[in-house]
This record gives C-alpha cells, sequence and structure tokens, in this order.
C-alpha cells in the first residue's frame, strides 16, 4: 500500500486547524482538564520532595570548582527550553481533554478524494467464468464468474480508497439493458461496501432482470446521477466500469454514443473502463474493444482489457493511483469535535521536548 496516510492526515490537521476560531470554541469536559492539570501540579510536587529527600541523604562528594564565567554563559538557559516546550504541551493537552467542539450550521470543506461512480455490469453474460484466487468470495461460485469477479475487485477498490485515507463521495450503479442506481453518493465506505456485498448474492445475480448489455445506458444514467447531485461545475468527477464489454450497440434509445460521451465530456466525468473477460487480450476479435477504448479516450479516461485476475488487479491499482486529488464540500453539523488538532500540537510539544532533551548536549545540565 502506498504510504499517502501520513499526508492525508497532515492535510485534515492542517483543514481543522484553519477551522478553528477563538470565540466559537466550548468546552464539554472543563472539570476533565481541571484534574489532569492539579494530577500533573501533584506528581511534580511529590517529585520534587523525593529529590530534596534523597539529596539531603547523599553524602557529599568533592567536585572542582564551577569558575561564576562558566555559570553564567549565556547558554545555561537554554537548559530550561525542553521544560517549557513539555509545560507548553501539558497546558494544550489539557485544552484537549477539555473536548472543545465548535457550532456551526454550514461550511465548506476541502478532503483529499474523488467524486466516484461504480458501474457494474450484471447482464447475463457476466455469467461466464473469470478464474481468480484473490479475489474470489464465498458467495461466488466454484468455477468462479465474471460477475462476481467484478463485485470482488470494485470492494477491493473501495477498501484500498478507505485505507488511504481519503473522503471520496461513492455512488454504486448496477446495470444491464437498464441501469439502477443502487446507492447514491455517499462517503460511508462500509455502507458502499455492504452494498456491494447485496449485489454479489448469486440469488440476487440470478435474478436481475435486464439480460442485455447496453453500456451506454449505463453511462447515461451515471452522469444523470452526478447532474442531480449537482457535481458538474466540480472537479474530480470519475466514472468506472466494470463489464465484459460486450456490447456492440453505438445508438441507446435514439442517442448514439458519440453524443453520450460528449454528454459525459460537458459534465466533466473521465470514464474509466475495465474490460473483464477471461483469456481475452486486448483487440481480440470477439470483443469489440475498439469501439469501447476510442469511446473512453475521448472522455479523458482510460480503458482496460482484464483478460485475467492479475491485469483486474493492476487496473484498479492504476486507478487508484490516478485518482488521487481533493473534492469540496459543503458540511452541516450542529456540533463539530476540534480535539484533534489540540491532541496533535501536543504530542508535537512533548516529542521535541523529549528530543532536545535527550539528543543534545546543549540543553541538558552540567552533572
Amino acid at each position: 500500500m502506498r504510504p499517502v496516510w501520513l499526508g492525508t492526515f497532515g492535510h485534515s490537521l492542517l483543514i481543522e486547524w484553519r477551522g478553528l476560531h477563538e470565540g466559537s470554541l466550548r468546552f464539554t469536559h472543563v472539570r476533565d482538564a481541571e484534574l489532569l492539570m492539579v494530577a500533573a501540579a501533584g506528581i511534580a510536587a511529590c517529585a520534587l520532595c523525593l529529590r530534596v529527600i534523597a539529596g539531603r541523604r547523599r553524602r557529599g562528594v568533592a567536585v572542582p570548582l564551577v569558575t561564576t564565567a562558566a555559570r553564567g554563559t549565556p547558554w545555561a538557559s537554554l537548559t530550561l527550553l525542553p521544560l517549557l516546550i513539555a509545560l507548553l504541551g501539558l497546558g494544550v493537552l489539557a485544552v484537549a481533554v477539555a473536548d472543545p467542539t465548535s457550532s456551526l450550521v454550514r461550511r465548506q470543506a476541502t478532503y483529499p478524494g474523488r467524486r466516484i461512480c461504480l458501474m457494474i455490469d450484471a447482464s447475463n453474460s457476466m455469467s461466464s467464468p473469470f478464474k481468480a484466487e484473490q479475489l474470489r468470495t464465498q458467495a461466488a461460485t466454484a468455477e468462479g464468474g465474471a460477475f462476481f469477479s467484478t463485485v470482488a475487485a470494485a470492494d477491493r477498490f473501495v477498501e484500498m480508497r478507505a485505507r488511504g485515507g481519503y473522503r471520496d463521495l461513492v455512488a454504486l450503479v448496477e446495470f444491464g439493458s437498464e441501469a439502477y442506481v443502487v446507492t447514491p453518493f455517499t462517503n460511508d465506505y462500509d455502507n458502499l461496501r455492504t452494498s456491494l456485498s447485496l449485489i454479489g448474492d448469486p440469488r440476487e445475480f440470478a435474478t436481475f432482470p435486464d439480460p442485455r448489455t447496453l453500456i451506454a445506458r449505463g453511462i447515461e444514467e451515471s452522469v444523470e446521477l452526478f447532474k442531480a447531485f449537482h457535481f458538474l461545475d466540480a472537479t474530480g468527477n470519475l466514472l468506472i466500469i466494470f463489464s465484459d464489454g460486450e456490447d456492440t450497440n453505438a445508438t441507446v434509445h435514439g442517442r448514439s454514443l458519440d453524443d453520450i460521451i460528449r454528454g459525459a465530456v460537458d459534465a466533466g466525468v473521465p470514464v474509466y473502463l475495465i474490460r473483464t473477460n477471461y483469456a481475452k487480450r486486448e483487440g481480440d476479435p470477439a470483443v469489440p474493444d475498439a469501439l469501447w477504448r476510442a469511446a473512453v479516450r475521448r472522455s479523458g479516461g482510460q480503458f482496460y482489457a482484464a483478460s485475467d485476475e492479475q491485469s483486474l488487479l493492476a487496473a484498479i491499482q492504476d486507478i487508484d493511483r490516478v485518482s488521487a486529488g481533493t473534492i469540496a464540500m459543503t458540511e452541516y453539523s450542529q456540533q463539530l469535535p476540534r480535539f484533534q488538532p489540540f491532541a496533535a500540537a501536543a504530542a508535537c510539544c512533548f516529542l521535541l521536548a523529549a528530543l532536545l532533551k535527550v539528543g543534545l548536549s546543549a540543553f541538558q545540565r552540567f552533572p
């Protein structure tokens, strides 16, 4: 997995700091913060008493005389810097323990991620065999199937986005000769994976009502979904199609494929098509790859010919790599927790104080 979590975590902290307003903070656990400061003061007092008692019991040891000039060096005060930083961290930690929250009704926020629509082909041709080991699910039949492998690949893709620290808005559409919105745009990855497991049930697949494959109809419905959520003027839109590509229809419901692709371009929705057809490499005469390769590239997307499990995994990994970006969204809330940036600041203070004290001799007292 790519080490992107640190960057996205830092970006989210920066967003939290920018959203802080001194007058808007409310503290719900002030008593806990007060107890923390009292406990810290008590521990410091006990440690000081123990040190005084131990010093009195310690026998005197003759040491060379330290001259006044050496004790008066301006660098001597640096030894107190780690202590001051640690005390600052303690104060910031107390603010975090007090559980600061801010009240607001509406705000604009920017997060790492994309607006992604996942389209799953559930037509009869998707029951063809597709051997897979890593992408096999318990619901799939023993010999496997293209539909179950694509559902497992879509689930793997969603899992990768969740582990990558993204805050995508993802929708799920299932299509055959018609398209059906299973889950509208949501940033709840668990809910989306539940929807994928439901449509991936063999009994659900067996009762899907549309036996034909009309990829253009699915693209048309997905673009309408982006329009319904008013995402047309926003950047970061993405449409990912999992299909066997066995569709030669250049006209759907009176609209040509060129017209439908032009609608996707106008809406700013690049199309990424993962053609999952086992043992059929790109250009195989049994699959109209040329038609769909040209169509999706006109939209600004990419065509992938997944002829086995490895090429299917490589396709979703490549899409995950090119899907890094940011999205702006409007959030509505009454109480937003604000403890995270204060807790991170306190941790940084403690770490810096420890590094200065242990790592640099200038911050250590003369024995």
